[in-house]
């Protein structure tokens, strides 16, 4: 019996700590701050839970340089929504409308971008609204 619960107890713990990893889109993302970027990707991770992609963005009236990471949806909901890994590589030229982060980092949580092919893709966005934007 002490072992069964023990399994359980640990069980519980170790779920926990996914559920606390995960955060809701308000907690850290203003939706009053859209963002529009336009850059070069420097990298691309594309995994659980979240892809992120990393791109450099040229200030117009300074020319000072910006990194930026951009949060995008779940690998497997990106693939359902056209995406493939591949669609992005470092050096491609990309556009980004998102939502920038609450603590006004070079943070964003991108809800569209137009890929290299010139193709607007939904970028799984977890804000409420981006469907609208």
């Amino acid at each position: 019996m002490k072992a069964k619960l023990g399994v359980c107890v640990a069980g519980l713990l170790l779920s926990a700590g996914a559920v606390l990893a995960h955060h809701s889109f308000s907690a850290e993302f203003d939706n009053s701050k859209p963002v529009k970027l336009e850059g070069t990707v420097t990298k691309v991770d594309w995994l659980n839970p979240h892809i992120w992609i990393y791109l450099d963005v040229k200030d117009p009236q300074t020319g000072t340089v910006a990194s930026w990471q951009c949060e995008g949806g779940a690998p497997n909901s990106l693939t359902r929504n056209g995406w493939t890994k591949d669609a992005l590589k470092k050096g491609d030229t990309v556009s980004i409308t998102g939502t920038h982060a609450k603590d006004a980092s070079n943070t964003c949580n991108a809800s569209s971008v137009v890929l290299p092919d010139g193709r607007r893709v939904f970028a799984g966005s977890s804000n409420p609204d981006a469907q609208k934007q």
